[in-house]
């Protein structure tokens, strides 16, 4: 797959990158991208997605847009409101790139659907509202060897890492699998969504372009020596304290996926 003369202008001070280069960005234009969630974390990962030039984007959501909304998922307008964040979002991307090509997936994801959907992208990013969605998309993603990119909101603070479980490490054991880090969900009703907590909409900007360059960095295959992704490792963010901070997580054997008792073959639903 080879880039116009256009492309190359577009992408030129990309291109340019040592840890990017032409081979680089024709693995972004080859590449597609899913992002579930046109919301506060997908709306800013999106753009920046569109914009570094993934050939495909797949969006997934079942919502429509609202006024309280528009804060912090950026991607859609005031002339939006009440229109299906996938048209809204598919429509923003065409202006931002016309090389994009858009596949608007108007569904929730979950754990009947979520295998069939995956397997049709190369990487995952996971920016959706609630902990059925996030199970049963690690899940879809271990069983079809599909990296994961997920990241999670709250008030004034947030998380991201990367999970490739179906891979190991440096050390020979199994990259770690979402249930490593977050074994099961929490009782309904004990986290608050963001209606009830508020969530602050600069934040997800922030999230939602580390999601992207997160994903940029798998489909470009690193950005070169001592390139550090965040497999095996949690980045959290308070944005109170304005402190970053990265938590090292491993493989554990009793998880349900890939543990020593593990999973493998079972549907994603018989896990949640």
């Amino acid at each position: 797959m080879s880039l116009s003369s256009e492309e190359v202008e577009r992408y030129a001070r990309q291109i340019v990158l040592r840890g990017v280069g032409g081979p680089g960005q024709n693995r972004l234009k080859a590449a597609r991208v899913l992002v579930v969630g046109a919301g506060g974390l997908g709306s800013p990962a999106l753009q920046y997605l569109a914009g570094a030039g993934v050939g495909t984007l797949g969006i997934a959501d079942d919502d429509v847009v609202a006024l309280s909304n528009l804060h912090r998922q950026i991607i859609h307008a005031t002339g939006d409101v009440g229109r299906p964040k996938t048209e809204s979002a598919a429509e923003a991307i065409s202006r931002i790139n016309p090389h994009v090509a858009v596949e608007p997936i108007a569904l929730r994801v979950d754990a009947g659907n979520a295998r069939g959907l995956v397997s049709r992208f190369d990487v995952v990013l996971d920016g959706s509202d609630n902990f059925a969605t996030r199970y049963a998309l690690s899940d879809a993603c271990y069983f079809e060897r599909r990296p994961l990119v997920t990241a999670a909101l709250g008030e004034f603070d947030g998380t991201l890492t990367t999970l490739k479980p179906f891979e190991t490490g440096p050390d020979g054991r199994p990259n770690p699998t979402y249930r490593c880090l977050f074994p099961v969900p929490p009782d309904p009703g004990t986290v608050p969504t963001c209606a009830e907590a508020g969530v602050l909409g600069a934040l997800g900007g922030v999230l939602g372009s580390l999601m992207a360059l997160e994903a940029i960095r798998e489909i470009v295959a690193g950005f070169g020596e001592g390139d550090a992704g965040l497999v095996g490792r949690l980045l959290m963010i308070d944005a109170r304290a304005m402190r970053f901070e990265t938590l090292r997580y491993g493989w554990d054997e009793t998880n349900p996926l890939s543990g020593t008792n593990n999973a493998t073959g079972r549907p994603a639903s018989a896990l949640l």
